[in-house]
């Protein structure tokens, strides 16, 4: 299976190899493999830690540092640098980034969740490198750990990503302590379920320059997997670790998932859909969902319910019963003003334009007479 869209989080101990600096050579090996894999049209998005350790380098701070807003400082001197450091190293590959700083409530709030997927989807279509971190001069309660293993999670799940590969100092995750010879790689995991031993394995298990260890990728994973990506815990230190994955390699431990994309996004819209709320559409318009088009704004004619810009709603066909459900990319006073006009009118009329779908087809599942699924 080959995996076109891959989000790779890079982690501090990646980036600094065991030293309290950043490992310029390492960034140019990754910004080669990247250019190779461009190359090949595979899309990668990168989420990357080291904002804290690029402080440290910058204002010669030796000594890790457990206060707050201590962390917060290094993190504001460091995150103009780290991409500094991106911009120049990935320049001589021809290779252009685009920073995007996320907190957990970018996520979870439903318009900032929408604007933070156009924003990387729009960088992706250009060819350039999204190059996403926590933004850890504002995130009192995500700058601990686990917090870039975590928002790599997210991140692949927002992007429907193909691939996660979580990039640390070892080899992958085993099955008891890794410095103990008894202990065994743990190849792969495809059960439904992540055993409980597991669990336990990998508990106390931590990086003593970064905030993840090896529990919280495992939890970021369980998140991806449930969400249709295939993700890969492994050494990022290995010699063209990316090629060798992409080239159909296995190294590390990989985590299966339990849900395919269509599957999972069939329960979050049937779990999330409003009730009785939607938009009405034209036999037109009908007809284009069912040949796999999106909703536009010149097939609809009516909305039924409020409901706001990134809300999972129904959309009924002209007799009135439900034949699709989606996320919408408009919310009801908008679709209002612009229900049965070309999209060229949108932004004639808002005044700012989002999309030119209502509903991107991507983020809708037709349902049969009667609102059963179609399968």
């Amino acid at each position: 299976m080959r995996y076109r869209r891959i989000v790779v989080k890079i982690g501090t101990s990646t980036l600094t190899q065991g030293t309290h600096c950043l490992q310029y050579p390492r960034i140019v090996e990754f910004a080669r493999q990247i250019k190779h894999l461009q190359d090949q049209d595979y899309q990668i998005v990168l989420v990357s830690s080291g904002a804290i350790a690029a402080g440290r380098e910058v204002l010669n701070f030796p000594a890790l540092i457990k206060h707050v807003p201590a962390k917060q400082m290094l993190a504001a001197v460091g995150q103009p640098r780290l991409m500094a450091i991106y911009e120049q190293i990935f320049s001589m590959y021809g290779i252009k980034v685009g920073q995007v700083l996320l907190t957990r409530t970018d996520i979870t709030n439903r318009k900032s969740y929408i604007n933070a997927r156009g924003t990387l989807e729009a960088l992706l279509e250009q060819g350039i490198i999204p190059i996403v971190n926590e933004n850890d001069t504002i995130a009192t309660d995500e700058i601990g750990i686990g917090d870039n293993d975590s928002l790599s999670a997210m991140v692949a799940t927002i992007l429907e990503a193909d691939l996660l590969l979580l990039l640390t100092d070892i080899e992958g995750l085993y099955d008891g302590d890794p410095n103990e010879a008894k202990s065994s790689l743990i190849r792969e995991i495809r059960s439904r379920e992540i055993p409980s031993v597991i669990w336990e394995a990998v508990r106390g298990s931590s990086s003593d320059l970064g905030t993840g260890g090896m529990l919280t990728k495992l939890q970021a994973a369980e998140v991806a997997r449930r969400s249709g990506t295939t993700v890969v815990i492994t050494d990022g230190s290995v010699e063209n670790i990316l090629l060798r994955i992409a080239g159909g390699e296995t190294p590390g431990t990989w985590i299966f998932p339990v849900l395919d994309k269509l599957e999972s996004r069939k329960r979050y819209l049937l779990a999330c859909a409003l009730k009785n709320c939607g938009v009405q559409i034209d036999k037109g318009a009908l007809l284009a969902l069912k040949k796999g088009g999106s909703l536009l704004p010149v097939g609809v004619t009516a909305t039924r319910g409020a409901f706001q810009r990134g809300d999972a709603i129904y959309v009924f066909d002209p007799s009135g019963k439900p034949c699709a459900m989606g996320r919408c990319t408009y919310g009801s006073d908008e679709i209002d003003q612009i229900k049965g006009l070309h999209t060229d009118r949108i932004e004639q009329i808002l005044g700012y334009i989002f999309s030119d779908e209502m509903i991107h087809h991507d983020d809708m599942i037709l349902l049969l007479k009667g609102g059963e699924e179609d399968e």
